[in-house]
């Protein structure tokens, strides 16, 4: 990166077909104004397949035809839901899309050609039809996500949680392009005798030498890193919270990092997550 302006043209809204999509998609919107990109809004229908666990293996019963009847009048509807909320979006350029079965597949694809995807509190916080969707893409993909909180302003104050750590070092470098239209940015480590020797003026050099001038701070306070790094963030009016995911695989479930989880049950401010 020489400074020149990097540009993002696609964000990724996954859609359930329910009230909380407009959240989606009005955050989304907010990401792609910058950039003038496009808001992909897609509907992600439950798969007939996550019947067949309970269905029995070539038998289907009143219940599981019931079962499965419900399970594609929901997708109707919600395909119905979902395409309204787009239609509805006050932004342009923005597109609607039905992800057909396999619909994990069709998504990881989706979001594989997007620079972003765009999520709410429920699905980051493992509850709601999208729960899994976000473990995956982030975890799994590798794909930066963004937690729409309260106050979400790509353009406002981007805080960066930074401990010289991969994870740390990569989210800001994914998220390169919002520190170039941020107003603010701010970098803040906490100092703990776990992490070694730190300095957060050492990423300020590497920011300013691509045309990002960017404030430097060691927080001060004894306790887990993460509590202090979230409550300075809001002190100091982060309208975006840039930080890198850490957990790891368990079996076929990814198991978030303690740090991580405090990011995602937080309230404010939103979330701009690597990993």
């Amino acid at each position: 990166m020489n400074g020149a302006a990097v540009n993002w043209s696609r964000i990724l809204a996954p859609l359930a077909g329910i009230d909380r999509d407009e959240v989606v998609l009005e955050a989304a919107a907010r990401l792609a104004e910058p950039f003038e990109a496009e808001v992909a809004g897609v509907f992600a229908p439950a798969e007939l397949a996550d019947l067949t666990p309970w269905m029995g293996e070539g038998f289907m019963g009143g219940v599981q035809m019931a079962a499965v009847e419900s399970l594609k009048e929901a997708a109707v509807n919600g395909r119905k839901a979902s395409r309204a909320s787009v239609h509805a979006l006050a932004y342009e350029p923005k597109l609607f899309k039905t992800l057909e079965s396999p619909v994990w597949m069709a998504l990881a694809l989706e979001c594989r050609l997007s620079d972003v995807v765009v999520f709410d509190n429920e699905a980051a916080r493992g509850r709601g039809p999208l729960a899994q969707a976000f473990q995956q893409i982030l975890a799994v993909e590798q794909r930066p996500v963004v937690i729409a909180r309260a106050g979400l302003d790509p353009a406002g104050h981007v805080v960066l949680a930074w401990d010289g750590g991969k994870e740390a070092t990569r989210a800001v470098r994914t998220a390169f392009p919002l520190l170039q239209k941020a107003k603010t940015v701010t970098i803040l480590g906490v100092q703990t005798s776990a992490q070694g020797e730190f300095d957060p003026a050492a990423l300020q050099d590497f920011l300013a030498k691509r045309g990002v001038v960017a404030d430097a701070h060691l927080v001060k306070g004894s306790g887990e890193a993460a509590p202090l790094l979230l409550k300075t963030a809001r002190e100091i009016g982060a309208s975006l919270f840039v930080a890198g995911a850490y957990g790891h695989p368990r079996l076929r479930e990814f198991i978030f990092g303690g740090a991580t989880r405090t990011f995602l049950h937080a309230d404010a401010p939103s979330l701009f997550l690597s990993h």
